[in-house]
């Protein structure tokens, strides 16, 4: 089965609706913390169900709010290094500029992929997201629609499907104040009954 895409996008709001709440075939673990200075640091590891492969990655953001600037710095043990820089409500209120880049040393990648995103909270439960990304030198174009549902204060659900047929879920529960567990799995649309789906497993701490 294919692996899903990595959805692109130019705001955070839209790429949390995508990728929060899922963690197909892996076993993950979360931990977020925040210095007296203001600095945030997210670690990540994951292990692959399939493959037992185990990765992990590195994240610092700072937020200089008098100006509306976000900067995030982001290392994998992959050894691919990214920055993202956001503007919030200085051109004009409401608009969220997001400029990112992705470099890995041992491929050469140039970070020519490119993408956008539009996305709407409809009430207090309901968040929806639709994204478009493609790639430089590439046909290929990809796109997928998605939603979150707050059942209540602690639990919410999430849906997505991709122009790939490949539909995930998840479940999300918080089962005390800085600790989620999510449940998650992946459907091939168009392979349902050959097998090959994904479940995944996950745990968010933060302090």
């Amino acid at each position: 089965m294919a692996v899903p895409p990595s959805y692109a996008d130019l705001g955070k709001s839209a790429k949390d609706i995508f990728n929060k709440g899922y963690g197909f075939g892996l076993v993950k673990l979360d931990v977020k913390t925040k210095s007296t200075s203001g600095v945030e640091f997210k670690t990540s590891g994951s292990s692959n169900t399939d493959t037992s492969k185990v990765n992990g990655t590195l994240e610092t953001k700072y937020k200089w709010g008098e100006y509306g600037l976000t900067f995030t710095e982001k290392w994998t043990t992959d050894n691919t290094l990214g920055t993202e820089v956001c503007v919030e409500d200085q051109i004009t209120k409401g608009l969220k500029l997001t400029f990112d880049t992705t470099f890995s040393p041992n491929t050469g990648n140039d970070g020519s992929e490119f993408g956008g995103s539009i996305y709407q909270k409809v009430n207090d439960k309901l968040e929806t997201a639709v994204n478009l990304a493609w790639t430089a030198g590439s046909n290929g174009t990809r796109f997928g629609i998605a939603a979150k549902y707050q059942l209540d204060s602690s639990a919410s659900i999430s849906a997505k499907v991709n122009n790939a047929s490949l539909v995930g879920i998840g479940y999300a529960q918080t089962l005390r104040p800085g600790m989620k567990l999510i449940l998650s799995a992946l459907v091939d649309g168009k392979s349902i009954n050959a097998g090959g789906h994904k479940l995944g497993l996950g745990l968010e701490l933060e302090a």
